[in-house]
């Protein structure tokens, strides 16, 4: 039996801002993109979870999967995160590849510092 999970809004706001951050877009132009209201993205902002439709819709609006963002409390970090972020950074087409190793490093040397299994 599985157990319960429950939605980290939080983690999913950061995301969402990152994606917002790379679109050059302010929350306004987010919040018509998507189809949720402003009301929406401020709630969330102060750290209130979206309804259903609203999730709906900035999942598929940003592209990011909300399973990544569900925790059951068992979960440790992902030890793939690391390589998945070197595969994104290597693919960035707004990276060279000296800026994208340089990222890179600099990632990896604060998820080390920064980690909690240590």
């Amino acid at each position: 039996m599985s157990k319960v999970g429950s939605f980290d809004a939080s983690s999913f706001y950061e995301a969402l801002d990152s994606e917002r951050q790379s679109r050059k877009l302010n929350w306004k132009q987010v919040a018509q993109g998507s189809g949720v209201s402003a009301s929406t993205l401020t709630r969330m902002a102060q750290g209130k979870r979206p309804d259903v439709d609203g999730l709906a819709a900035l999942s598929t609006w940003s592209g990011l999967n909300v399973d990544d963002f569900v925790r059951t409390g068992d979960e440790k970090p992902d030890p793939e995160a690391l390589t998945k972020i070197t595969a994104y950074l290597r693919a960035d087409r707004n990276l060279t590849s000296e800026a994208a190793i340089a990222l890179d490093g600099m990632i990896k040397a604060a998820y080390e510092n920064l980690r909690s299994d240590k």
